[in-house]
């Protein structure tokens, strides 16, 4: 999965993009803390699972034709003038080859990777992803350790909101996961501008109540979002 698909499915445009910042900004105009948003396609290419996926199937194929062998190959005689041994083999081969190259091409369409993929390995790869992304934003390096990031990965359609130390020790992670948990309802449904308004709302609104805005506070991270590349 791209880029380009991920913000047509999320009816991301210009506009769009601008009201996101915007809501950044209205935001961060209550508290000093800092929030940053990330959206990624994908947390990890899975390409190794939807081989042995592939594969898997592929050999299903082979065991599913093994007990026509004899069926196939009485065919074979009735169209050729010659059967050699090696027409059967050649057809059997042929089979898994051509079964493993359309599954694994049908297990790169979202809908149906999200299926093969087990959850435990899609969290993981998510977790360290939005992790990751903390460190790249510079969330982790705010003056006062108040900074947030809500990151999204589309293919998993999961979210984390990844808080510095000096939040993590006034908000509860429950808190974090109900906004979390708002945010993936509405990208479901493909309102990504929406979806994300609300939650930096309501993440403005936590961040308020334990870090209200100061006379000289700085713009320490750029407000917008920031798409990362698998």
């Amino acid at each position: 999965m791209n880029t380009k698909t991920v913000i047509k499915k999320l009816k991301l445009n210009k506009k769009g993009f601008d009201k996101i910042q915007e809501a950044v900004k209205k935001a961060e105009s209550k508290t000093s803390g800092e929030i940053a948003i990330c959206l990624t396609p994908e947390s990890s290419d899975y390409s190794i699972w939807e081989f042995f996926a592939a594969m898997f199937l592929s050999l299903v194929c082979f065991c599913v034709m093994l007990p026509f062998a004899a069926r196939i190959n009485n065919l074979i005689e009735s169209l050729t003038w010659v059967n050699k041994p090696g027409y059967l083999a050649v057809i059997f081969g042929g089979a898994v080859f051509f079964t493993f190259f359309v599954f694994f091409w049908m297990f790169n369409i979202p809908a149906i990777d999200r299926l093969i993929i087990p959850d435990v390995y899609k969290t993981k790869m998510v977790s360290r992803k939005a992790f990751g992304a903390f460190a790249e934003t510079g969330v982790y390096c705010t003056e006062k350790h108040n900074g947030i990031l809500i990151f999204v990965s589309f293919l998993e359609r999961q979210v984390r909101i990844v808080a510095d130390k000096g939040i993590s020790d006034k908000i509860s992670d429950n808190m974090w996961q109900l906004i979390a948990d708002g945010l993936v309802s509405e990208l479901k449904k493909g309102n990504g501008v929406d979806g994300f308004c609300d939650a930096i709302e309501k993440c403005g609104q936590l961040l308020s109540e334990h870090y209200p805005i100061e006379k000289d506070d700085v713009n320490e991270i750029p407000d917008g979002l920031l798409l990362m590349d698998n």
